[in-house]
């Protein structure tokens, strides 16, 4: 995985700080360009430089800042002005700042604006949701799936206590990894293991060290490598169009040059475009920036 040198470390360590309980730094000071974050995955490092593409194409100064870390960390940072826009997914997103929440809406418009209240009062807005989708999946190999004639998510509940799952480090507590398999599926896997990307996840499954892995809807390897994501039959997982989350106060002093530049990029982008970038990066080398240069034309 490719990634740029941290250029504003002190920041985030506060930001980090903060997510932990101790007391807020100060708020940031307005800045002369607006500072998009990514995640501390590939994917979202992409869709930051196809945005971040956008707006400097719209003549707002634009610095780019990759892999940063998990949500504990970006989400706090945007709240307090460390950064201005991060490129989320809505149902995660939801599920992150109200984790509380029972009854959760089911459609884009209604889950964004559920979003919109709550972040409103942090100091954050919700632009408008993507076409683009990548949800959390969970993949066999195809032999896998032939030998035990498993096609669903809830075909694995005899066979779970005899399986070893992989997934990302943070999996274990996030509602909708295996604390959510556990739930909703009855899932309970005899050996849990982490893996720090999901190339080690697609390897590990060929492998036969773990037998069911996290592989987002998007992955670049499905369809080239032979495995397959099992389908969610009881509806784990939310929608999770790709959506701009963007700091109030920087709204209010670009205007609609930054939030038209975003939401042009909403309108165009599709969950298709988001499958072949990720293979522009994965499987055919580019950076981020040149994928997203490429996609752009």
């Amino acid at each position: 995985m490719r990634r740029r040198p941290a250029r504003a470390v002190w920041p985030f360590l506060l930001a980090l700080v903060t997510a932990c309980g101790a007391d807020p730094p100060a708020p940031a000071e307005p800045t002369a360009t607006v500072r998009l974050a990514s995640y501390d995955f590939q994917e979202n490092q992409i869709l930051v430089e196809v945005y971040a593409e956008a707006v400097r194409r719209s003549g707002v100064p634009v610095s780019v800042q990759h892999g940063i870390g998990t949500r504990e960390v970006v989400a706090p940072a945007l709240q307090q002005g460390v950064v201005d826009v991060v490129v989320d997914y809505l149902g995660t997103a939801l599920v992150f700042a109200r984790p509380s929440f029972r009854d959760r809406p089911e459609t884009p418009e209604e889950m964004r604006a559920v979003l919109r209240r709550v972040l409103g009062g942090r100091g954050v807005t919700v632009l408008e949701p993507s076409r683009a989708e990548d949800k959390n999946g969970f993949a066999v190999t195809t032999a896998f799936a032939a030998e035990h004639g498993v096609g669903r998510l809830s075909d694995l509940a005899p066979l779970a206590p005899r399986l070893t799952f992989g997934g990302p480090p943070e999996c274990p507590d996030r509602p909708l990894c295996l604390p959510g398999l556990e739930e909703v599926y009855g899932l309970r896997f005899g050996e849990v293991r982490s893996l720090a990307t999901r190339a080690e996840t697609v390897e590990a499954l060929l492998s036969g060290q773990i037998d069911v892995g996290l592989l987002e809807t998007t992955d670049a390897r499905l369809g080239v490598a032979p495995v397959m994501l099992l389908v969610d039959d009881l509806g784990l997982q939310p929608r999770e169009n790709v959506v701009p989350l963007v700091r109030v106060e920087v709204v209010e002093r670009w205007g609609n040059r930054l939030t038209d530049a975003l939401d042009e990029t909403s309108a165009r982008l599709t969950t298709g475009d988001l499958v072949r970038l990720n293979r522009a990066v994965e499987l055919e080398g580019l950076t981020p920036e040149e994928a997203a240069e490429q996609w752009w034309g």
